[in-house]
């Protein structure tokens, strides 16, 4: 559903990028313009792949971590509760603390674990696609960096107008 409106959106601002690069500049400018437009749209749709995985993982095996119990803008303003009203006494405070240092340590292989969407697949061969598609631009004398820069700003633009226009 979204996916193919993403990849429609995409295909289509992919159409207008090459008409604009032909009309108005040259082949070095189309280059770039595809190489970071391309590239950055495998980043992110890895980007996205991998975390769809790695919450249907969670989902799956009934680790859902929610806590609403501060407001986002309390959360910004007051990260560490310093001036939140104290609401629990010394002893409260003490064993809150005893707790926390009873807690087993986290592994390197729970590390690793929790990390795996950072680490997907997906996401290391888009980036991999990204540099050896900047290294061949500029290895041939190709790179323009303006187009290449804006080109791998439109397609997060795209995706993210497309996921909030489908949130509305």
């Amino acid at each position: 559903m979204i996916n193919t409106k993403i990849l429609k959106a995409l295909i289509a601002v992919d159409i207008a990028i090459i008409a604009i690069s032909i009309l108005f500049f040259d082949t070095q400018v189309l280059y770039n313009t595809q190489i970071g437009f391309i590239t950055s749209s495998l980043v992110m749709a890895g980007s996205i792949i991998s975390y769809r995985n790695m919450v249907n993982k969670r989902v799956e095996a009934n680790i859902i971590i929610f806590d609403d119990s501060k407001d986002v803008i309390d959360e910004i303003e007051d990260p560490y509760e310093l001036y939140d009203e104290p609401n629990k006494d010394k002893k409260d405070e003490i064993q809150e603390i005893k707790e926390d240092e009873e807690e087993p340590k986290r592994t390197t292989y729970q590390s690793i674990k929790d990390a795996s969407s950072a680490l997907s697949i997906y996401r290391l061969t888009a980036y991999i696609i990204l540099i050896l598609g900047f290294m061949y631009l500029n290895r041939h004398g190709l790179l323009h960096i303006p187009s290449y820069i804006i080109s791998l700003g439109i397609s997060p633009i795209v995706i993210v107008g497309m996921l909030l226009r489908e949130k509305e």
